[in-house]
């Protein structure tokens, strides 16, 4: 496969993975700005949200201040914010429409028209509808694309750039979110087991769909380490980053390659320390420290990727 063709493919996936992510925290956001506690300071969810994207510079430069209307059409319909829905679909749309041979025709469609139905919606009609119902519909089409590739493409380098963009995108939005809730929106101690915690705990698992999952295994009341311990370490939860790399370390392994090999051994080690890690051990170094280190290993796990699969002058 060529490198140009790789890269396309995998971007695409991101790209489609991240406007999935960003209507989740938003919809989420949107909810828990509704509730009124006394330890949430104003616009303080909408601080985070911003943190979670590590956009909040960009979005400063430009907005006034961060308030849900100003936050919430930075993150949908901005065209000059990279990370928003807008662009998100658009750039999966054209790298899907520069490797239209490599993918269904069934795919193609679902993505333009996508990106065709973005293309029409302003500010004023999403309020119309309902913010909660346009982040369905974003989630939605993510998961329509992502379920007609697996369900028409061949088991081959196309399919498997595409799961790869997908779960590496997956994983680092999961670690963003756990980290900025622990980090950010800990409210003080005299709150921590309150409403305020539950309902922003709650919130959390909602954005990754986890909340049922959640009360499945645990079944009682939701505490931090436990949210940590299912979006960190269970490998059957769909969105922890166990599950997500156990889905990355073999795609690498299947693609392989002859400059493949620090590839395959940083991913294969941070594999292995999330399959074999325990709860007690990151708690005891500290939740935010080990997302910070994990968010830096993610990032450069990507940036080896390009620069191994991409980048190179080998075609």
């Amino acid at each position: 496969m060529l490198s140009s063709t790789a890269d396309h493919l995998y971007w695409m996936a991101r790209s489609m993975e991240r406007a999935e992510n960003t209507a989740r925290m938003l919809d989420v956001t949107y909810r828990m700005s509704l509730l009124k506690h006394g330890s949430i300071e104003p616009h303080n969810e909408w601080r985070a949200m911003l943190s979670i994207s590590g956009l909040h510079e960009d979005f400063e430069a430009r907005y006034p201040e961060p308030t849900a209307t100003n936050v919430m059409h930075f993150m949908t319909l901005d065209k000059k914010n990279p990370g928003s829905i807008h662009n998100s679909l658009f750039n999966a749309r054209e790298n899907a429409r520069a490797v239209r041979g490599s993918i269904t025709s069934e795919m193609w469609e679902a993505l333009n028209y996508t990106w065709l139905e973005m293309s029409k919606m302003h500010p004023k009609g999403i309020l119309k509808q309902g913010v909660s119902r346009f982040f369905d519909w974003v989630k939605e089409r993510s998961h329509l694309s992502r379920g007609i590739a697996y369900g028409t493409l061949l088991r081959d380098d196309t399919f498997r750039f595409l799961r790869l963009g997908t779960f590496l995108e997956r994983a680092d939005n999961t670690a963003r979110i756990l980290d900025v809730k622990y980090h950010i929106l800990l409210p003080s101690s005299r709150d921590i087991g309150g409403a305020a915690d539950y309902y922003q705990w709650g919130a959390i698992l909602r954005s990754v769909s986890a909340f049922e999952s959640y009360r499945k295994v645990y079944r009682d009341q939701i505490t931090p380490k436990r949210v940590a311990e299912l979006l960190i370490l269970r490998p059957d939860m769909p969105r922890s980053l166990t599950a997500c790399l156990a889905v990355v370390d073999p795609l690498l392994q299947e693609i392989n390659g002859s400059t493949s090999g620090e590839l395959l051994r940083r991913s294969g080690l941070l594999h292995g320390q999330l399959r074999f890690g325990s709860i007690d051990d990151i708690f005891s170094r500290g939740l935010h420290e080990y997302l910070s280190e994990f968010l830096e290993r993610i990032y450069d796990l990507g940036d080896l990727i390009n620069t191994t699969y991409f980048w190179s002058t080998d075609e």
